[in-house]
């Protein structure tokens, strides 16, 4: 009987290696990373973050779109939304000739096209239990790309539904991992979730447990999280035991301050002995996203004139970089090198944490003199968009930036 589920590898990694490294490499980066994450450029001194761009969970959801390909050349290919949340590698995908299904509005995807000569890869954020299960009704081949980090959250969250407890998910309500994730309590019968965005939002949680003045009333706590939660949600019985979670790319600071705040608002309304009976938290943010946020707290400890964060604008895990290193310098969030015109001196760039936020340009962006230039990328940014990044911002300098043959000779 042919296999139908491929969740780990398709026999192919040593054929798809060689492609990927030539595509997704740069010689620039390495030789930079090689000499301790520093080098001199003219008047400029480029610093490499400890730990930046491609994690394991996104190389090895690459690799198994690359295999597929090969895998399985005369079928359709499908993506259940971006493999990651990078620009670049999804054109890629597109080139390869793998076409993406995007949500719709409601954040749902519409899978009745589907048939089972299809194969469907479904991306490291994995999908609703829903759409996993239809998708396994339909037939189709399935290549499972979901991160191991992912899965660690979902079993958390299922454990929580499993002993009547509401998971509490820090995370974007409308991101498929949140919703993904969310799914997981589906597992057992009158499983409920709750998604808060941030912390401010978290405090209307802890208000209502803890019964503080200027609550939101039963009605408006319910409308206002009504997308955002159990069809169903009563706030008056469903926030009696709770089970903190998160969308691994979430910043992890911000998961560790919910969870505090919800335990704190237990033990003001019902004492210590009920928070510890009845609340429940544990570290579920992934280890890539936790390195690169440490990695560029300790950059900030003696911060560069200037920093530049590479990665997809709705890349969440790249949106806290950003959002890290701007309460410490200058910094500029860019899709990719493209967005740095070296003939105009212009950047383009997102100056703010929201994923919607227009583009805007700048002119005279790069300071006068010698100056250090701080260099990080989320965990979907490969590094030959790393690379190409600074070389244009040295091209904007005037600097000849070495040929990729240069650099692997000089290296």
């Amino acid at each position: 009987m042919e296999k139908t589920y491929f969740r780990s590898g398709l026999g192919l990694k040593a054929k798809v290696r060689p492609v990927i490294g030539l595509e997704y490499q740069s010689a620039l980066v390495e030789r930079i990373r090689a000499r301790g994450y520093s080098e001199t450029f003219g008047d400029v001194t480029v610093r490499l973050a400890q730990e930046f761009g491609f994690c394991y969970g996104v190389d090895r959801a690459v690799d198994y779109a690359y295999e597929t390909r090969i895998k399985f050349p005369d079928k359709r290919i499908f993506l259940v939304g971006e493999i990651i949340h990078n620009p670049d590698v999804n054109q890629r995908m597109r080139e390869m000739g793998i076409e993406i299904i995007h949500p719709e509005a409601d954040g749902h995807f519409g899978l009745d096209h589907l048939t089972p000569d299809d194969a469907v890869i479904i991306p490291a954020f994995g999908v609703t239990l829903k759409d996993f299960e239809r998708l396994r009704r339909i037939g189709c081949v399935l290549v499972d790309t979901t991160c191991g980090s992912v899965l660690v959250v979902w079993k958390r969250v299922e454990s929580y539904a499993r002993d009547g407890f509401t998971a509490v998910i820090h995370g974007k309500y409308r991101h498929e991992e949140a919703r993904a994730t969310a799914s997981q309590v589906n597992k057992h019968p009158g499983g409920k979730y709750l998604i808060v965005r941030d912390v401010e939002e978290a405090g209307l949680v802890c208000d209502y447990i803890a019964r503080r003045a200027g609550r939101l009333s039963r009605d408006a706590f319910y409308q206002h999280f009504k997308e955002k939660a159990t069809e169903g949600f009563d706030p008056d019985r469903d926030l009696d035991k709770i089970g903190v979670a998160n969308q691994t790319t979430m910043l992890a600071n911000d998961s560790l301050a919910i969870g505090s705040k919800i335990r704190e608002a237990f033990v003001e309304a019902y004492g210590e002995d009920h928070a510890d009976a009845h609340f429940r938290s544990f570290g579920t943010i992934c280890s890539a996203t936790q390195e690169r946020q440490d990695a560029v707290l300790q950059m900030m400890e003696d911060p560069p004139d200037m920093m530049i964060v590479i990665g997809g604008y709705n890349s969440s895990n790249t949106n806290h970089l950003a959002h890290i290193c701007r309460e410490f310098t200058t910094t500029y969030h860019i899709r990719g090198g493209s967005c740095i015109d070296p003939e105009r001196g212009t950047i383009r760039h997102k100056p703010v944490l929201d994923p919607t936020a227009p583009e805007v340009e700048e002119g005279d962006w790069l300071p006068e003199g010698a100056f250090e230039l701080g260099v990080t990328a989320g965990a979907s940014t490969p590094n030959n968009k790393i690379g190409e990044a600074i070389a244009r911002v040295l091209e904007s300098r005037g600097i000849r930036v070495p040929t990729e043959a240069e650099t692997r000779t000089s290296a």
